[in-house]
């Protein structure tokens, strides 16, 4: 978080701000956020400054975590009954110059109002005498899966970015531990393993200027957790190389500081910062993103958008539809061995008011079949105001585009469309892209059911709830506009 502007910039790096709205909602606002981490029932994540933010479920935001220490660019990682936090005071640039130090302490819980809470044994990791070029500043955990060692990277644009090993038991640097190398031209690095490789993750551009604010978060690999480090053009990070994975996009600009959030059953998300959010007047906010794989690579998906779909089924490429019957459009038939005669004149879409009519007025079951943008295969998507949500994306109502008919969840974990949306947790659905890019969908509650179900492609032309296999294409779905 430090690339300093040769500007008059005040000292953004210890604000937090109050507010509402999106990106996520509540008060999301929060510089240089550390991976989310969830402790008894809630989630936790610290910014630069003092404090964070707390969650109940991932998607509304509230001030109240407590960090001591202030400094710049916290990180928490879990491992056994220990939350380890590690921070920097000093460097940055300004009047710091380059010189800091990287500490690290432990508490049992991130509850503040728990007897528990209380940060321990807090000792410097890492540091930086202003001359050499390294800012010990931006460091992050990694708990290596494949050895269960612990390491920590730290530092920015004024220099190299380094790796060092911690005792995961302690939480202190082990004895003798040398700092390598392994980036330049970047900064709020973080590792995660998948399939071999281990990535590095750094934000490149510049910060801490608002709306003008250049960060991207980029990315290299190796087969080893002290690298060589390469791009997809196999450019070395010790050369600046590295691949992009998030940038500006629509009001949001200046993603940096990546979290992995791993939600199991194929589901990965991450966390950062935008440094502006346009529509909030330029604040830095909290952002959640899918995160998919593309040949081997990180690369940011996009939270679901609203608006009218046919959701198609990755196991039969059948569209979710009413339980109704097919209504033949007045097109009459092909005529074989004649040649076609008179003008040509367009066949009009069929529209709901043709075929509404004869719809049940009750509860209609829904099948998948073969799609033909008939108005009962199409879904309109709409986030719910007040219905919660969960990481990177509220709860959305499903309903037949032109009504208020709305898909729901029923006590015999089955699916029917009720007449209208009430708002019901069991007609509220969580849609999460998957990292292959396809999507899991899946109701907030099943009734008399504890089991989290998804919508699932039981037959090619059967839907119903069910656990999600993350290794099957019977629960992935496609949103294709009509």
């Amino acid at each position: 978080m430090s690339r300093i502007l040769s500007i008059a910039v005040p000292a953004l790096f210890f604000l937090l701000f109050s507010g509402s709205i999106l990106a996520q909602v509540g008060e999301p606002y929060i510089h240089d956020p550390s991976t989310i981490m969830e402790c008894d029932g809630n989630y936790y994540t610290f910014g630069t400054g003092s404090g964070g933010l707390i969650s109940e479920d991932g998607w509304t935001w509230h001030r109240g975590a407590v960090r001591p220490g202030g400094g710049v660019a916290p990180d928490v990682i879990h491992i056994g009954d220990r939350y380890y936090v590690t921070y920097a005071k000093g460097g940055g640039g300004l009047a710091g110059g380059h010189a800091s130090k990287v500490y690290v302490m432990w508490t049992k819980t991130l509850d503040p109002q728990s007897p528990e809470f209380g940060f321990n044994d807090e000792t410097i990791v890492a540091s930086s005498n202003g001359i050499e070029d390294c800012d010990a500043i931006d460091s992050a955990f990694f708990l290596d899966p494949n050895e269960c060692r612990l390491w920590l990277t730290y530092g920015t644009y004024f220099g190299f970015i380094r790796i060092v090993e911690l005792d995961p038991g302690t939480g202190k640097r082990k004895p003798g531990n040398k700092a390598l190398n392994i980036a330049i031209d970047c900064e709020a690095t973080a590792i995660m393993y998948r399939d071999g490789w281990y990535y590095l993750l750094g934000t490149h551009g510049t910060c801490c200027d608002g709306a003008n604010s250049t960060y991207n978060i980029r990315v290299g690999r190796s087969r080893s957790v002290t690298g060589p480090y390469l791009d997809h053009m196999d450019v070395p990070m010790l050369k600046g190389g590295g691949k992009l994975v998030v940038a500006a996009s629509g009001h949001y600009v200046g993603p940096g500081h990546f979290g992995l959030l791993d939600l199991g059953d194929g589901v990965q998300k991450f966390s950062c910062h935008y440094e502006a959010d346009l529509l909030q007047g330029g604040r830095s906010v909290l952002g959640i993103r899918p995160l998919l794989w593309r040949d081997g690579w990180p690369v940011a998906g996009d939270n679901f958008r609203e608006g009218t779909y046919e959701i198609q089924s990755e196991r039969s490429g059948y569209a979710l539809e009413l339980t109704v019957d097919f209504v033949r459009m007045a097109s009459g038939m092909r005529a074989f061995g004649r040649a076609f005669e008179g003008p040509v004149t367009p066949v009009p879409p069929q529209e709901l008011s043709e075929v509404a009519k004869d719809w049940p007025t009750g509860n209609i079951e829904v099948r998948i079949g073969d799609y033909m943008f008939r108005p009962h295969q199409k879904w309109t998507i709409t986030p719910v105001t007040d219905g919660g949500g969960s990481f990177g994306s509220p709860y959305f109502k499903m309903t037949i585009e032109g009504t208020d008919r709305a898909l729901a969840a029923t006590a015999d974990s089955e699916l029917v469309t009720v007449p209208a949306f009430t708002g019901a947790p069991e007609q509220l659905w969580r849609i999460d892209q998957l990292i292959d890019g396809t999507y899991r969908i899946m109701p907030k509650v099943v009734p008399n059911s504890g089991e989290a179900l998804a919508l699932t492609a039981v037959g090619r032309s059967t839907p119903t709830l069910a656990k999600f296999d993350p290794n099957s294409y019977k629960a992935r779905w496609s949103f294709k506009t009509p």
